[in-house]
């Protein structure tokens, strides 16, 4: 887990980033409670629920999507695949969220405001879609042929009727938070740590598609629309300061291009590099590097007389310099 969840970067003020805990746990509460209130509002509209599920059926063959039926028959083929798969799907879904956004709580607080607002807005989006779109997963379309894998195979978190359960509304399939939950905390957690291995954290969504497709829970199209509402939220809510918006995302995300400089640029930046040293006008090359004629040309050297006194074990002393000059005088 360490491995997966290193810190992209240290937050600064991460104390003063931090929400407190009381409030947000009466939000995310909050927030639970209002949508599964919400959901409710949509029991009931069991004929527009079925007509909307003949609809989607319709528009995947249409669009050549790929027909849940061969996900499930690959579950089918053992009794102990297939209830892994029902297990995933009953609870998987809330403890990998819950989890997600105490991690962020704790290590990671602007990510965690972060994640926290989109998965809002995500929801928020998907509530107001159950209430106008109501829809019956292809577990319930005969057209379907599919089979009801959580009541045949366990475990389930819906009742066998749907007029009777009065835990969860079974008309609310598309768009499938499900997956739209499950993409977002792979996102959130991609994004808010630094580790090579992040990336594993896409399987999330991947199980939880075929996981929801193969139960017959929803439809291809249920995963298509919320990864749309999500990718919307994400454009809305705005990124932590410490990721620094979408330019820095891309960076942290993906490798810096190979670019070939152009005769332009490479103008430019030879113009803000340092210039190669050279020497000054007046520089003399030492004379030992110059032929004998050359130094012959040289004008005349400045010389110092010395005045060698007689007396033995005397230091000479010299005069002031003079400078000597060539012809009759030398």
């Amino acid at each position: 887990m360490d491995s997966l969840t290193e810190p992209a970067e240290p937050e600064p003020d991460s104390r003063s980033a931090r929400p407190p805990l009381v409030r947000e746990l009466l939000l995310v509460v909050g927030l639970f409670l209002i949508y599964k209130f919400g959901r409710q509002l949509a029991n009931g509209h069991t004929a527009e629920a079925f007509r909307n599920a003949g609809d989607v059926w319709r528009f995947e063959r249409v669009a050549h999507l790929p027909g849940e039926g061969a996900i499930q028959s690959a579950l089918l083929h053992g009794d102990a695949l297939v209830h892994i798969a029902n297990t995933y799907y009953a609870t998987v879904h809330f403890p990998a969220t819950l989890a997600t956004l105490a991690f962020l709580y704790l290590r990671r607080p602007r990510h965690y405001v972060w994640t926290r607002r989109v998965l809002a807005a995500l929801t928020a989006a998907a509530l107001a879609l159950h209430l106008g779109f109501p829809l019956a997963p292809p577990r319930m379309l005969a057209a379907a042929h599919l089979v009801d894998t959580a009541q045949v195979y366990g475990p389930s978190v819906y009742a066998a009727k749907p007029a009777t359960d009065t835990m969860a509304n079974q008309f609310a399939a598309m768009p499938s938070l499900h997956f739209g939950w499950a993409l977002m905390v792979a996102i959130g957690l991609i994004v808010a740590t630094k580790s090579r291995w992040r990336w594993l954290w896409l399987l999330h969504p991947l199980l939880t598609l075929l996981v929801v497709v193969g139960t017959a829970n929803h439809y291809w199209l249920d995963a298509i629309v919320a990864t749309a509402l999500l990718g919307i939220a994400l454009a809305l809510v705005r990124m932590p300061h410490t990721v620094g918006g979408p330019a820095a995302i891309r960076r942290h995300l993906l490798p810096a291009p190979a670019t070939t400089a152009t005769p332009a640029a490479g103008r430019a930046r030879a113009a803000l590099e340092p210039a190669p040293w050279r020497p000054a006008t007046a520089f003399r090359t030492p004379p030992d590097s110059l032929s004998a004629a050359d130094v012959l040309k040289q004008p005349p050297p400045l010389r110092i007389p010395l005045r060698v006194s007689p007396t033995p074990g005397s230091t000479s002393a010299a005069t002031a310099p003079q400078l000597v000059t060539t012809g009759a005088g030398r």
